[in-house]
């Protein structure tokens, strides 16, 4: 299980929106398995279909989690058009294994976000508490 603070949750799903029709993309970060930040980062893909992190702002994010004492807990990303479940290119592109993956999806009325651990291609959903 992972948990998330409500305002966190609530704040991607509206950046994620914000960004429709493409694919909205950031980081999740905190500690001890408790998401207390969140990054959004620029999509360099500009698709509505899969994304890309801009490798300045990635490295920077990461820079700034570090010096708060965070870590890097998840990565997310939007699905406009689809189910909130990983694709093959999301399963594909899956190398870190140390992360989760989360998905906000848009397909019905109230957005769907679900989590995913997904190590060598094998996707195992991840409970999410809101706090």
């Amino acid at each position: 299980m992972i948990q998330i603070q409500s305002h966190i949750a609530q704040a991607i799903i509206d950046y994620a929106r914000s960004k429709l029709p493409i694919e909205a993309c950031g980081y999740l970060a905190g500690n001890n398995g408790v998401i207390t930040e969140w990054y959004g980062l620029t999509n360099i893909d500009n698709s509505p279909e899969h994304f890309s992190f801009d490798p300045k702002e990635q490295f920077a994010t990461v820079k700034d989690a570090r010096s708060k004492g965070l870590q890097i807990i998840a990565n997310f990303h939007s699905h406009p058009e689809t189910p909130a479940r990983p694709s093959q290119e999301d399963i594909r592109l899956a190398f870190d294994p140390n992360i989760l993956y989360f998905i906000i999806s848009f397909t019905t009325e109230t957005p769907d976000i679900k989590a995913f651990k997904i190590i060598h291609g094998e996707v195992e959903k991840v409970e999410i508490q809101i706090l």
